[in-house]
């Protein structure tokens, strides 16, 4: 089993940056795809972004691509995601998530944080 601990969330106003962490609790953690999902009070929660085992391969929701940055340190075992020009929204928990494979949908991943709140205020 993989232990998960989110990191790195806070406030923030209209269109800063946060980056979030994930560390990993055992060394297989490169054997995992890794993933970040956001869950807002009241709505289903829904992915972010993704990252195979290499890190060489990433998956970006719509509304993310090109502000959001996924990235790994399996070194480290570690996964980042790097939010810039966020935008106002209701308060929301980010969490990451460890599975079989990258990508969606969300039942490939297994293991789960904690997660870690983020809000962007205007």
């Amino acid at each position: 089993q993989v232990q998960l601990v989110e990191s790195g969330g806070g406030s923030v106003q209209d269109g800063g940056s946060l980056r979030l962490s994930c560390a990993a609790s055992r060394r297989t953690f490169s054997n995992y795809a890794m993933g970040w999902f956001r869950q807002a009070s009241g709505k289903e929660r829904e992915l972010m972004a993704t990252i195979n085992w290499t890190g060489s391969r990433t998956y970006y929701a719509d509304s993310v691509k090109g502000r959001f940055t996924i990235s790994r340190d399996n070194d480290k075992v570690t996964v980042y995601l790097q939010m810039n020009s966020l935008t106002p929204e209701a308060p929301a928990v980010y969490y990451c998530a460890a599975g079989t494979g990258s990508g969606p949908p969300q039942s490939k991943y297994d293991y789960w944080g904690q997660g870690t709140q983020v809000t962007v205020s205007s």
